[in-house]
């Protein structure tokens, strides 16, 4: 059961514009982010530092990714309840906290830079507090475009990867923690200031519990998961670990590592608002299906470890587009299909599998590079993933019924 709270209970919700709240959201989205992301630029150092194996290095940088995606799903479904009024402030104060353990001493050996990354997971779902807070400030037709504007806040990762490593080479280790923390701080005193939930939002009146369990037999929850896994689970695992890659199979510095990450990124957050935008005006399946083409292509190509310039920096340059597009497409299509009251709860869901999606390739790239001596495998097997989504996505997504639920 859901209740609409009345317009005249929340403050200042009556002359709050959707444009600046969607602003405020993607700025906290982006800025959370960038906390989210401030490990894997300085993996390669403290691979060196601490004499790591690759598989300790991959484990330490996708340690944050675990913890804030699972952690989404309690962070959606409060979301629903409390609102990003309540909640933007309150996951941006606590992301402090990790982010001023390890710039001041966790990144001294493995053992605390796993628990310093555990916590600092807590940054990662700032994505469940924004997707229902945008949603309920803008009508069904519009929703699409907005969460893909939203989504742009992925590029936070994009601000860790060009800062990071230069701030901590002109001053210490603690540098661009200290620089984050106090963003942090100021972004969360700010949006305590003006952020507003919209007036017509549907507050669901279920415990916590209810309502995950509820979305868990919904369609839509389990193939919009499957989608964003590869979608957006793709475009996190090639942020964090993109340096490691081009620094251990192509040679490349640190710094030169970390700029083309950073080109990568930003590519895919600039097309992340483009399928969201396509996705309102054509079928979303369709968008999806060809992203997913595209991904499969480029992994294809990259498997053979082709020179870097100009095949392997086009294939990753183009699939940064596929899956920008498709990560924004996929959350077009929950806007479009899922029921009043529980886009906060799916998002959670949905958001947690796009984590995990991403928590998941580094650690095997790391691995099969170990066994292997090359990435090859690890690349061919996203191109055969990334088949099958097409072929799920036309022969299930686009012909069933994502709302129906599931008999459990």
């Amino acid at each position: 059961m859901v209740q609409t709270v009345p317009a005249a209970s929340r403050p200042g919700a009556r002359s709050a514009s959707p444009a600046l709240m969607l602003g405020l959201a993607t700025a906290g989205f982006a800025i959370n982010f960038w906390a989210w992301a401030l490990l894997s630029p300085l993996g390669p150092r403290f691979k060196d530092d601490l004499d790591l194996t690759s598989f300790q290095q991959a484990l330490f940088v996708a340690v944050p990714v675990l913890v804030g995606s699972l952690g989404r799903i309690p962070v959606g479904a409060l979301t629903d309840r409390f609102g990003g009024r309540v909640m933007f402030p309150l996951v941006s104060f606590a992301t402090v906290v990790p982010v001023l353990f390890v710039g001041l001493a966790g990144y001294r050996s493995l053992a605390t830079l796993l628990v310093g990354g555990f916590f600092l997971g807590v940054a990662g779902t700032a994505f469940a507090v924004g997707i229902p807070f945008v949603n309920a400030w803008f009508p069904p037709e519009h929703r699409g475009a907005a969460l893909g504007v939203f989504g742009a806040g992925m590029g936070g990762t994009a601000i860790s990867a060009l800062t990071t490593v230069r701030l901590v080479d002109r001053g210490s280790v603690a540098t661009p923690f200290l620089i984050t923390a106090v963003v942090l701080v100021g972004y969360g005193v700010l949006a305590l200031l003006l952020l507003r939930d919209a007036p017509d939002r549907v507050v669901p009146v279920e415990p916590v519990l209810r309502r995950v369990g509820a979305v868990l037999r919904l369609g839509l929850t389990w193939q919009a998961s499957a989608l964003y896994a590869l979608a957006f689970g793709g475009y996190v695992a090639f942020s964090v670990y993109l340096p490691t890659y081009l620094r251990t199979g192509y040679g490349l510095t640190p710094a030169d590592a970390s700029n083309r990450m950073a080109g990568f990124v930003v590519l895919a957050v600039l097309m992340r608002p483009l399928g969201g935008w396509l996705s309102d005006r054509i079928p979303v399946t369709t968008v999806l299906t060809g992203v997913m083409a595209v991904v499969a292509g480029c992994a294809a190509v990259q498997a053979t470890t082709p020179p870097l310039m100009p095949v392997g920096t086009l294939a990753f340059l183009v699939m940064a587009v596929a899956l920008g597009a498709g990560s924004g497409a996929v959350f077009a299509l929950v806007a479009q299909r899922a029921p009043a009251g529980t886009v906060g709860s799916v998002t959670g869901v949905v958001g947690a599998s796009g984590g995990l999606g991403g928590f998941v390739p580094p650690l095997l790239l790391g691995a099969l590079h170990g066994w292997t001596g090359s990435y090859g495998w690890g690349l061919g097997l996203l191109a055969v993933v990334a088949a099958a989504a097409v072929a799920f996505t036309h022969l299930v997504v686009r012909t069933g019924d994502s709302s129906a639920r599931i008999s459990v």
